[in-house]
């Protein structure tokens, strides 16, 4: 998960590159969804081992298949807003 001070600026740090910037937003952007797919992944690993049989409680499958569910609507939630932003800059006269 992200803490609250990633993202910030050192104090000794007067400005960042537009390049530098792009990048800092690549990587998070990367590691949000890597965490969304190792929800996802852990979530389809546990309903396996619970349809085979396996040493596994039912709630843990639910809490896990939840957690997945919720990460993967907020991730949707944040590319719509993303995409409204896109389209409502894209609308602004120069």
């Amino acid at each position: 998960m992200l803490t609250p001070t990633q993202g910030l600026q050192e104090p000794n740090k007067l400005t960042t590159t537009p390049y530098e910037a792009q990048q800092n937003f690549a990587a998070t952007l990367k590691e949000a969804i890597a965490q969304v797919n190792t929800a996802q992944i852990q979530s389809d690993a546990m309903t396996n081992k619970l349809i085979n049989g396996g040493n596994v409680d039912l709630h843990e499958v639910m809490i896990a298949a939840q957690k997945a569910s919720i990460t993967l609507n907020a991730t949707m939630e944040i590319r719509n807003k993303a995409v409204e932003a896109y389209q409502e800059i894209m609308r602004m006269s120069v």
